[in-house]
C-alpha cells in the first residue's frame, strides 16, 4: 500500500490544510534519455505525489489574493499581478528558470448600455454592451431592426443577410456557432449600423466581446433569449424601431504571462503545459481558472521534487509551464506568446497540454477530441493530438473514470498552438453548458443545470468546487507531464 504521504485526503479535510507550506527549493538539471530505463516511472511517481491537498493551498492563496484586491484577479488588475508574483516566486524557489512576459491589453469601462424598443409605449430591454464595442453616437443609434437568418450558423455568413435588407438598420442575430467578431463583420458588410445578439438559452443577456478595440466595427450588444424572440416575432410582422445606446471607454494597461521551464532536458522536444491565471472582473475565478493554474503549479513543484530526490536528475525532455494572462479577453496571453516565437522555436515545441476549469461543481469529465472521433464542430487537431487524447483516455479508463470528448472550439488557450500546427490536448469539467440526464447518470450531479452555475460570476469561489473532479484532473496533469517529460515515444518522436 502507499505510504501516508501519498494517501488522498478526504475532501472535508482539505480546507484545514490551505495554509500548508510551499515545497522546498530544488534545482532541476539536465538528464540524458538513458537515465530513464523504465519508461513510465516518472508518470507513476508524479501521480502518487501530486495530491488535492497540495494543490488546494494554491487555490486558497488565489482566493486570498482576490479577497484582498476587489474580489477578482482580472488581467491588468492588482489581483492578477499578485497571482502572477505568487506563481513566479514559488517556482523560482523550486529551481525553475522563470520569467515574466509583459504585453499590452485594453480594459473596457461601460458607462451606458441600453436598448429601447420605440413606439407608443417605449420599453427598455436588459442589455449587455459587448466588450470593446464601438460606442453609438451621443443620444444613441435609432434604426429599424433587420432579422438575420436563423439556421445552424445564425448570422455567421453573408447569405444570412439578404442583400439590401440591412442597409441603415440594426441587425438582430441569434447567438451560436461562430464568434461574435464573425457575426459583427458579416452584419457590417451587409450595411448594418449596429448589431444586437440575443441569447440561445437562459434568462440573461448575451455577454459577448472582442479581443481589442480595433475589432469593434459597429456598436454591438447582447439581450436575452426571451426579448430576442419577441423582437424577432414582431419584426417578422412589420417594422420595429429600436434605439441602441452604448458608451464605452477603452483603457490601455499592461499585464504579464508567467513562463517557467526546467533547466535541463532536450530543448528541441519541449513539453509545454498551460493554464490561464486571470479571472473575469466579476469574480475571483477559483474554478475558472484558479483550478488549472493550481494544478499546474503543484505538478511543477512535484516534478522539481522528483529531480531533487533523484540526485539532480531531471526530465529527459524540457518541460515548460505557462500561466497565461488575458485569456478572458480573447486568449491574448497565449496568442502573444505564440506570435513572438520563431519558426524554429515553434518546431521545438513537441506538444501543448491545456487545463482550463477542472473543478466545476456539477462536473463532466471532458477530454479534448484530438482525432475528431465525435464528428462535432471543428476537425481533428494537428498530428499528434489524437495520440494525446488516447493517452489521457487510457489513463482515465484504467482509473475507472468515465469521460467523453470535447471539441476544439477555440475557447481556450490551445487555440494559438493548434493554429500553428502544434499537437494539443487536455481536459476540463465544463463551463456554462447544461448537464444532460445521460451525463447526470454517468457522473452524478444535477441534470438540467449548468456544469458551473457560477461561471464568470462572483460565486466562483473556493466554496463552489468539486474537489473529487479536481483530484482526478490533477492525476491527469501529473500523468501526462510525467509521461511526455520522460518520453515522446507515444507521439512517434
Amino acid at each position: 500500500m502507499r505510504t501516508i504521504r501519498h494517501r488522498r485526503r478526504s475532501i472535508p479535510a482539505l480546507a484545514a490544510l490551505a495554509a500548508a507550506a510551499v515545497a522546498a527549493p530544488v534545482l532541476l538539471t539536465a538528464t540524458p534519455a538513458a537515465a530513464h530505463p523504465r519508461e513510465g516511472r516518472l508518470a507513476k511517481e508524479l501521480v502518487e505525489e501530486v495530491t488535492a491537498r497540495g494543490a488546494y493551498r494554491h487555490l486558497a492563496k488565489f482566493q486570498q489574493i482576490a479577497d484582498a484586491n476587489g474580489g477578482n484577479r482580472a488581467a491588468g488588475s492588482p489581483g492578477h499581478a499578485a497571482s502572477a508574483a505568487y506563481v513566479h516566486d514559488t517556482l523560482k524557489k523550486a529551481g525553475y528558470d522563470v520569467s515574466y512576459q509583459d504585453f499590452d491589453i485594453y480594459e473596457a469601462h461601460t458607462k451606458t448600455e441600453k436598448t429601447t424598443v420605440l413606439g407608443d409605449q417605449p420599453r427598455e430591454l436588459a442589455t449587455a454592451a459587448f466588450t470593446f464595442t464601438k460606442s453609438t453616437p451621443a443620444g444613441g443609434l435609432t434604426a429599424p431592426l433587420a432579422l438575420a437568418r436563423v439556421d445552424e450558423t445564425p448570422g455567421c455568413t453573408a447569405d444570412d443577410y439578404p442583400a439590401g435588407a440591412f442597409t441603415g438598420k440594426i441587425a438582430l442575430v441569434k447567438r451560436g456557432a461562430c464568434t461574435f467578431v464573425e457575426k459583427q463583420r458579416a452584419a457590417a458588410a451587409a450595411g448594418a449600423l449596429g448589431v444586437i445578439v440575443y441569447n440561445h438559452s437562459g434568462t440573461t443577456p448575451v455577454r459577448g466581446g472582442f479581443s481589442s478595440p480595433s475589432d469593434g466595427i459597429i456598436p454591438s450588444a447582447g439581450i436575452t433569449l426571451a426579448d430576442g424572440e419577441a423582437l424577432a416575432a414582431a419584426a417578422a410582422k412589420g417594422e420595429v424601431k429600436v434605439r441602441l445606446d452604448l458608451d464605452q471607454e477603452h483603457v490601455k494597461k499592461t499585464t504579464r504571462n508567467v513562463i517557467a521551464e526546467t533547466k535541463g532536458g532536450r530543448a528541441d522536444q519541449v513539453v509545454t503545459v498551460g493554464s490561464h491565471l486571470d479571472s473575469v472582473p466579476e469574480g475571483p475565478g477559483i474554478n475558472d481558472n484558479g483550478s488549472g493554474s493550481a494544478g499546474l503549479l503543484e505538478v511543477a513543484l512535484k516534478l522539481a521534487d522528483e529531480g531533487a530526490n533523484k540526485k539532480g536528475k531531471g526530465p529527459a525532455n524540457k518541460v515548460r509551464f505557462a500561466w497565461w494572462s488575458a485569456e478572458e479577453l480573447g486568449l491574448l496571453g497565449s496568442e502573444h506568446y505564440v506570435a513572438q516565437l520563431s519558426e524554429k522555436q515553434k518546431k521545438d515545441i513537441a506538444l501543448y497540454l491545456n487545463f482550463d476549469m477542472i473543478a466545476s461543481p456539477n462536473p463532466v469529465q471532458f477530454v479534448y477530441d484530438g482525432d475528431d472521433s465525435d464528428k462535432t464542430g471543428a476537425g481533428a487537431g494537428p498530428a499528434g493530438s489524437a495520440q494525446i487524447e488516447s493517452l489521457i483516455n487510457g489513463f482515465l479508463d484504467r482509473k475507472g473514470k468515465p469521460h467523453e470528448g470535447s471539441d476544439f472550439d477555440g475557447r481556450s488557450d490551445y487555440g494559438p498552438f493548434i493554429e500553428n500546427g502544434i499537437p494539443a490536448g487536455g481536459t476540463f469539467t465544463g463551463a456554462e453548458g447544461i448537464k444532460t440526464p445521460e451525463q447526470a447518470k454517468r457522473y452524478g450531479g444535477t441534470a438540467g443545470a449548468p456544469y458551473d452555475p457560477n461561471y464568470h460570476g462572483a460565486g466562483d469561489t473556493l466554496k463552489n468546487l468539486d474537489l473529487k473532479a479536481f483530484d482526478t484532473n490533477l492525476d491527469v496533469i501529473a500523468y501526462a507531464v510525467g509521461t511526455y517529460a520522460e518520453s515522446l515515444g507515444s507521439l512517434g518522436k
